[in-house]
């Protein structure tokens, strides 16, 4: 327990220092339900008490997802605000050609999301904190733009297993931490199913870089093809 307390001290400070060394205020993100987002929000909550927004934003969302986003924002005394991006999302579909490209359709959401928390971030001199961890972040389980379109990471150094025991140590609310992650883009999506393998293979594999062929052959192939999601954007320099 004392290393788990040292490393929530240690990415509170943190975060205070990139927030003050910015010279805002405080930090926005989005409060989705999900074990990720409520360890953000219960950190920025430390980092500061009165600077902490969370913004909900449904877009043709489980109501579950909401009622799980006020669970944790009253279990943190966090604030809170809704943006319903349904219509707003709607509204978009109606001036683009018809596809039915699933994932062109659902990266709209993160991307509708990312705008929405800049929109609160420049009216509140915020930072915009994103809820990525180390596991997504390597196999580029994000969309580009979307839900990493933010100022900072606090917990993308930390593997979902770390996540979790995080949030036990954080008391976020049983009902988050043992619910299946999910991305919530569409019905019954699931991270791990999505991905072709769990949390825990993928934790195990970062960790060794051992696993079943199938397995460790997908998160290669996975991570070499979200390379572009982790680095800016290619830039030509003259030579000479």
């Amino acid at each position: 327990m004392s290393d788990i307390k040292s490393l929530c001290e240690d990415i509170v400070k943190w975060i205070r220092d990139r927030v003050e060394e910015s010279g805002s205020k405080g930090l926005v993100f989005g409060l989705s339900g999900g074990i990720d987002s409520a360890v953000v929000a219960a950190l920025a909550k430390k980092a500061f008490p009165d600077e902490a927004l969370g913004i909900i934003m449904p877009c043709h969302s489980s109501p579950e997802d909401e009622e799980h986003a006020r669970l944790v924002a009253h279990a943190l005394k966090l604030e809170t605000k809704k943006v319903d991006l349904s219509n707003m999302y709607d509204s978009y579909l109606g001036e683009l050609e018809i596809t039915d490209n699933i994932l062109a359709l659902s990266n709209i959401k993160p991307r509708l999301r990312m705008t929405t928390l800049y929109y609160y971030a420049q009216i509140r001199r915020y930072l915009v904190a994103g809820t990525s961890n180390r596991s997504e972040f390597t196999v580029g389980y994000f969309t580009k733009h979307g839900d990493s379109g933010v100022d900072i990471l606090p917990i993308v150094d930390l593997l979902k297993e770390e996540v979790f025991e995080l949030a036990r140590y954080l008391n976020i609310p049983d009902i988050i931490i043992n619910k299946p992650p999910t991305a919530g883009l569409w019905k019954d999506q699931t991270d791990e199913k999505e991905m072709g393998f769990t949390y825990a293979e993928l934790d195990s594999y970062i960790k060794t870089r051992k696993a079943e062929d199938s397995i460790k052959e997908r998160i290669e192939a996975m991570y070499k093809r979200s390379e572009h999601k982790r680095r800016l954007p290619l830039m030509y320099r003259r030579k000479g």
